[in-house]
């Protein structure tokens, strides 16, 4: 029997005028952007619909993602169409969450929004970096950073597309050193901090405190944790998975890996952008890829697959 994902992406697919076709045109919808803006005292609407410059700060990005891609996630099963799994990249899996009933819309946006500016803040600007390696084995990274202190993975993207994290200085030198190790490009990322790297530890304890206000509840079905790539099925494990998610690697290849494993042959990404579908397509052709990030995507997503 088919079995379906709903997965969340995470940092860098915000883009200007996310969600406001489906705030137009669902109450369900409205209300999940009303309530953000009401509990975080932010213009939900102006930072997600109109071009701005928060949008890519983080502190803003992690609210205003989440609370676009749950808004459709609303949508999406009222109009019937329900998941056996979930997944969400990095910020992404507190919408996964909610999907999978382990904690309300409204306390995925409030814990993402204290999340995003604990990790904006934790590291002075400019002492923590990010690159992109391309074109080399997540294996054969590890073999040439491993003996590097200040540097690890933070994403496990797809073949051919990892991300490395740590002190500015050490990825640096690890991305000059991965080229010589046959790496095809390494580009330094416009990011605000090393993100999921051991610097953000502390953040990672802060962010726990925060976590103990939270309500969670039984999950309705499994969601698989960006930690470990394995399937939750116990709410209790959550908070000590999340607090530590922030400084660990992303395992997004691995994680979807698990889910194929698990019978998931299709996977629906909500929320704009393609980038998920983009690493699908470098971990398994052979599964069935679906994308929401517009109105129009709901009606013909669902009656495909119901």
């Amino acid at each position: 029997m088919s079995k379906i994902a709903f997965i969340y992406p995470g940092q860098g697919a915000q883009k200007a005028g996310m969600g406001a076709d489906f705030y137009e045109k669902s109450p369900l919808a409205k209300a999940v952007f009303d309530e953000a803006e009401e509990i975080l005292d932010l213009d939900m609407k102006a930072l997600c619909f109109e071009k701005n410059d928060r949008l890519d700060i983080t502190e803003y990005t992690q609210a205003a993602m989440v609370t676009t891609c749950l808004a459709m996630t609303e949508v999406v099963k009222a109009a019937g169409l329900t998941p056996d799994m979930t997944a969400g990249l990095s910020l992404g899996e507190y919408c996964a969450i909610a999907a999978a009933g382990g904690m309300s819309n409204t306390d995925a946006i409030r814990t993402v929004r204290a999340r995003g500016i604990l990790m904006q803040n934790t590291v002075p600007a400019g002492e923590g970096a990010m690159a992109a390696i391309l074109g080399m084995s997540g294996e054969a990274i590890e073999n040439v950073i491993g003996d590097m202190e200040q540097v690890s993975v933070a994403n496990y993207n797809c073949p051919g597309q990892i991300v490395i994290t740590g002190e500015t200085s050490a990825v640096e030198e690890a991305a000059e050193k991965l080229k010589e190790a046959g790496a095809k490009r390494t580009v330094m990322l416009n990011v605000s901090g090393p993100f999921h790297s051991p610097m953000l530890k502390p953040a990672g304890e802060k962010l726990g405190k925060v976590l103990e206000t939270v309500g969670f509840t039984s999950l309705q079905m499994p969601y698989v944790t960006n930690v470990t790539a394995e399937p939750v099925d116990d709410i209790s494990e959550t908070k000590e998975l999340l607090m530590e998610q922030v400084s660990s690697s992303v395992r997004w290849e691995q994680s979807m890996e698990r889910m194929i494993e698990e019978g998931v042959d299709t996977f629906v990404e909500i929320g704009p952008g393609k980038t998920l579908s983009g690493f699908m397509r470098k971990i398994n052709r052979d599964v069935n890829m679906y994308h929401i990030g517009v109105w129009e995507d709901v009606e013909v997503v669902v009656n495909a697959l119901k």
